[in-house]
């Protein structure tokens, strides 16, 4: 894959990324403001709704692709030499991996009880 594909690759998901950040941060926001104050249990069970799940789900993967991209260009533009520049985006990737994994293990939780 070339150079330019993988830059094209990188600004689309940086763009689609962000767009479904802000819709569902603006659907979220809507939604806590209509509905007034919930308890832990219509909370649990609001999450619970799969298709409340997978949009949750699918706002971490947005974030943490999103976060990805934008630190991964920081990382390469400011961080000169190649092995300290391996080791900051190893340490990121696997710090979002972590956090994508812990988010999941929390909105499973939620899910399956």
């Amino acid at each position: 894959m070339s150079w330019r594909a993988q830059g094209l690759r990188a600004w689309l998901l940086q763009r689609v990324s962000a767009v479904y950040l802000a819709l569902f941060t603006v659907v979220a926001t809507a939604w806590a403001l209509a509905g007034g104050v919930m308890g832990y249990l219509e909370w649990r069970a609001f999450i619970g709704r799969p298709a409340v799940s997978i949009a949750v789900l699918l706002f971490f993967a947005a974030l943490l692709g999103h976060a990805w991209v934008g630190a991964r260009d920081i990382v390469i533009d400011y961080v000169r030499p190649a092995g300290a520049r391996l080791a900051v985006l190893s340490v990121l990737a696997l710090a979002l991996v972590a956090m994508g994994l812990w988010a999941a293990a929390v909105l499973f939780s939620v899910v399956s009880l």
